[in-house]
């Protein structure tokens, strides 16, 4: 099962590897509740839940917590599986006291590393599954089976060898990491809401413009997302603001990234 917009790849992927994806959606700037959640888990057995933590489309925020509590009370065998690439390193993660089984990740974004890598936090019981799966693995460099032993390798300082890595990204995601865990990770998390909600009061407060999540609470606070204004072009717009030296990205929902509100 599959929750938030950017969920439309991760269904597409699983099912490329032959899973039978079920989709919750809600209207845009929205998010499934809760009660959507624990009444699609009753209604048969899943094997894994997927949560899209930022949904980089809309800047709209799961509370993957919560999910998580659903999940552990209505059918615990479901692993609970996050995509927090839009939000690894900015938002709030409790892996262990929240119950999560895996949170994927790259390194170009809150973590301020070059694109190019995929990291994984997964959980002992999600590995258990994995030695357990009674279906061969459809991934040959993606393979938990190959990794796992250069990692336990390297943790060891021995040599081993499976596929070359980036060396130069997995150096750089070091520096990155020494950095962000210089301070404490609740302070980091508050300096983004304070920043988050001072970008968001400019916009609605002094530009007149609004934000697409439908409230404070389901918006990301490592991203914001506003709605084009009424009369506006994206394509004349966004040179416009290039010229003051402000980066912005267009729309990226296919079903409103030129729509003005």
């Amino acid at each position: 099962m599959i929750i938030r917009y950017f969920a439309d790849s991760f269904a597409e992927c699983l099912q490329i590897y032959g899973a039978n994806a079920t989709q919750l959606k809600a209207p845009i700037g929205g998010r499934p509740s809760l009660s959507q959640v624990e009444e699609a888990l009753k209604s048969k057995n899943y094997k894994i839940i997927t949560i899209t933590h930022v949904d980089t489309s809309t800047g709209v925020l799961s509370d993957i917590k919560a999910v998580a509590e659903v999940v552990q009370r209505v059918s615990p065998s479901t692993l609970v599986v996050v995509d927090g690439v839009c939000s690894v390193g900015c938002e709030e993660i409790d892996f262990s006291s929240w119950g999560l089984d895996v949170v994927l990740t790259a390194s170009q974004k809150a973590l301020g590393v070059p694109p190019g890598l995929s990291l994984l936090l997964v959980s002992s019981r999600a590995m258990k599954v994995f030695d357990e799966r009674s279906t061969p693995e459809t991934s040959y460099f993606a393979s938990w089976k190959k990794w796992l032993p250069i990692m336990q390798a390297y943790e060891s300082r021995k040599p081993m060898y499976f596929a070359t890595p980036p060396v130069q990204l997995i150096y750089a995601l070091n520096t990155s990491l020494k950095q962000i865990l210089q301070r404490p990770l609740a302070s980091r998390f508050s300096d983004h809401k304070k920043a988050s909600s001072m970008v968001k009061d400019f916009v609605e407060h002094k530009l007149g413009l609004r934000t697409i999540p439908n409230s404070r609470e389901e918006s990301a606070n490592g991203m914001t997302a506003i709605w084009i204004p009424e009369g506006v072009k994206l394509p004349d717009l966004l040179p416009k603001i290039a010229a003051k030296q402000v980066v912005f990205a267009g729309g990226l929902h296919k079903e409103i990234a030129s729509k003005p509100h």
